[in-house]
């Protein structure tokens, strides 16, 4: 990649993400629904509310909210795939179930294959309480037939990280956060740490929060909304709703990332956590000081100067005491430096997918490595007029509330990322726009892409996904998508495979090519050594000229040819010759026949 922005070398590569949030099953529907301004609340029926536990005295309530930002299928889970039973399947935490399977998609979207990375990966994430439990408690059929061991182990909190770390073979540190609302943002700055120490060479990172979706009851001066909208430094904010999701990214050292070719979606420049301490009105209320703390202190680590800040992904949660506080807070950090007004856009992504407990810093993190990937801010919804305790005349923010073009002024695109908890541990990051990325080079005409899935249903699928994939982004470079099915995925018994020039052709052939299933035992390797056949001019000269390894064998037996061009060497077959002559680092038999009357083929 080509690199044009400065750096200290404490810099970490986001280079793969996945996430499943409110209205969105994947990231581009995520940054669809962002960008168009939706938002992701729904209404829950009373049917429903009693089927997931809700007392029908509390559901006729007047105050009680039937909304909630939800998942779909979130009781859908790929057992099979993890060699994991049906028993333990229905006894285990839907949230380490879906986290699973992130973690899986999130290695696969950075383009590695645990089992062939010579490097350690880590695990650094946290999970939400378990309600789940409680429905596997009352359950007879369950006590009468799973130990409480079986459950403890399937359940807490403690394995979310290991059991990722055991089912996908990763050998790095694993280690379970908890800090409330900020777990994930914390959980991404202890990554970050964790690689820049040389603990691991890549880390899995990210928080999940999933539940029943059941309402609230409202109440005043609470955190939760009187309506169901979180309306984030307006005027009429009271509070949010909870919500659903969870969100994964791939860490790697930036340089690392650089020399290895990866794609990266942002830079993280910096980050700091800390905590408020007991010096607050009370033990879940904010404090000023502390998070100007910081966000001061990511900035510092970042080198960054915050003017050349043009973006915060607030924490946002529309209370009408956190919100007065988390500006008070930025004008602080960032009037340490400069007292410019109006320069920094803010936004919240809690106004449109809701609270999401420990995945809230994750989704928000998601958010914004999305928007500075399409050079675009997304509105905050909601808002009409400011909190009246916030002058952001006075302050160098304004809150985002349309879909913006995000301008600089010649310096690479750069935003905050704030997570505060409850109990007050806080997170800042400071991230920054991917350098841009080198060309890759003249690669050969034809390509080989390589599909494969532990079942015909699954491979059928994922044939269906890459063709539509390629059909969105038909300007790819087909020699890298090849690249990375080939050495970027794990090798299953159903597979399938299409030689094409163009991805047009993909589309238009890859769902007719056979489907092939590995037979148990192995194939043994076998050589041919055709014999003479009838040659004419040119007929190795695109072999010569597409094929490196074709040309360096050709060259090389060729110079091995000269001395000897008087002599009768038909039919001589003969391995390379020794390492001290240089060939290219393959192991293949080759013909003095074929290649002898190759000579006039160019």
């Amino acid at each position: 990649m080509k690199n044009t922005n400065k750096y200290n070398g404490l810099e970490v590569a986001i280079i793969g993400m996945t996430g499943r949030f409110p209205g969105a099953d994947n990231l581009e529907q995520f940054w669809q629904n962002l960008r168009d301004g939706v938002e992701s609340i729904s209404t829950i029926n009373d049917e429903e509310l009693q089927k997931n536990g809700v007392e029908p005295d509390l559901i006729q309530h007047p105050d009680y909210k039937k909304i909630a930002a939800t998942i779909e299928d979130i009781e859908l889970f790929d057992a099979d795939f993890f060699d994991i039973s049906p028993r333990e399947a229905e006894i285990l935490d839907p949230q380490q179930r879906l986290f699973l399977e992130a973690a899986w998609t999130a290695l696969e979207n950075a383009g590695y294959n645990p089992n062939n990375y010579s490097g350690a990966i880590g695990v650094y994430a946290g999970s939400a309480i378990n309600s789940y439990l409680f429905n596997l408690i009352s359950n007879p059929t369950i006590q009468n037939n799973v130990s409480r061991y079986q459950l403890f182990l399937a359940n807490d909190k403690d394995f979310l990280t290991t059991r990722i770390s055991y089912k996908l073979n990763l050998r790095g540190p694993s280690i379970d956060i908890q800090t409330a609302c900020s777990t994930s943002l914390v959980a991404v700055h202890i990554a970050c740490q964790s690689l820049l120490s040389g603990e691991c060479d890549m880390a899995l990172t990210g928080g999940v929060s999933l539940s029943k979706p059941t309402g609230y009851l409202y109440q005043e001066g609470g955190i939760y909304s009187p309506d169901g909208h979180c309306r984030a430094f307006d005027a009429e904010a009271q509070g949010t709703i909870s919500g659903n999701g969870l969100g994964i990214v791939v860490l790697k050292r930036l340089q690392d990332a650089l020399d290895d070719n990866d794609y990266i979606h942002a830079v993280i420049k910096g980050s700091a956590i800390n905590n408020d301490g007991g010096l607050k009105v009370s033990y879940t209320a904010p404090r000023i000081d502390t998070q100007a703390a910081v966000i001061r202190t990511a900035q510092a680590v970042a080198e960054v100067n915050p003017e050349t800040i043009t973006y915060i992904e607030t924490h946002g949660t529309g209370t009408a005491l956190g919100d007065p506080i988390e500006i008070a807070a930025l004008t602080q950090a960032f009037s340490a430096v400069t007292n410019k007004t109006g320069f920094c856009g803010i936004a919240s992504v809690k106004t449109n997918i809701g609270h999401l407990d420990t995945a809230a810093g994750i989704a928000s993190l998601i958010k914004t490595a999305i928007a500075l990937q399409h050079k675009q801010i997304p509105p905050s919804l909601h808002f009409q007029r400011p909190n009246p305790q916030i002058n952001f005349e006075q302050t160098p923010f304004y809150v985002n509330t349309k879909l913006t073009n995000w301008e600089t002024n010649n310096t690479p695109r750069r935003a905050g990322v704030s997570s505060f908890g409850i109990g007050g541990t806080n997170a800042h990051v400071i991230l920054e726009e991917a350098p841009i990325p080198t060309p890759s080079s003249v690669s050969r005409p034809w390509q080989l892409l390589l599909l494969s899935a532990k079942t015909p249903a699954a491979l059928t699928a994922a044939t269906e996904n890459l063709t539509y994939y390629l059909q969105q982004y038909s300007d790819l470079n087909l020699a890298d998508v090849a690249y990375t099915l080939k050495v970027g995925r794990q090798n299953f018994e159903h597979r399938r495979m299409i030689l094409c020039q163009t991805t047009q052709e993909v589309g238009e052939n890859l769902s007719f090519t056979k489907l092939s299933s590995v037979p148990e035992i192995s194939p043994t390797v076998t050589f041919l050594f055709p014999g003479q056949g009838s040659q004419y001019v040119n007929m190795g000269k695109d072999l010569y000229d597409s094929e490196l390894v074709f040309k360096q064998h050709f060259d090389h037996c060729c110079e091995l040819l000269k001395p000897h061009l008087d002599l009768d060497l038909q039919n001589i077959i003969y391995p390379l010759p020794p390492l001290s002559l240089s060939p290219p680092p393959y192991s293949k038999l080759l013909t003095l026949n074929q290649h002898y009357s190759s000579l006039n083929m160019l």
